[in-house]
């Protein structure tokens, strides 16, 4: 066995790594076949969920901040 990698040498180990690269496009491609891409309706509906979302989170955070902030101008007496 150790034979057989000697004679391959350093073009033998060249052409199994392109053989590998080859063979790993394949399957890229195989699996990009299998991908389900959002329709144009699905991707806006996401994000106007996810601004909706960003924006009550945004009020809440403000809410909590100014409430925090007076309570502690309260107790500071600033």
């Amino acid at each position: 066995m150790a034979d057989k990698k000697e004679k391959a040498g350093f073009f033998g180990s060249i052409k199994n790594f392109f053989k590998g690269l080859g063979k790993r496009a394949k399957e890229i491609k195989a699996e990009m076949k299998k991908i389900v891409w959002p329709t144009k309706a699905q991707v806006i509906n996401n994000t106007l969920v996810v601004i909706v979302v960003s924006i009550i989170a945004a009020i809440c955070i403000f809410g909590l901040d100014t409430i925090f902030g007076f309570i502690v101008r309260l107790i500071y007496g600033v």
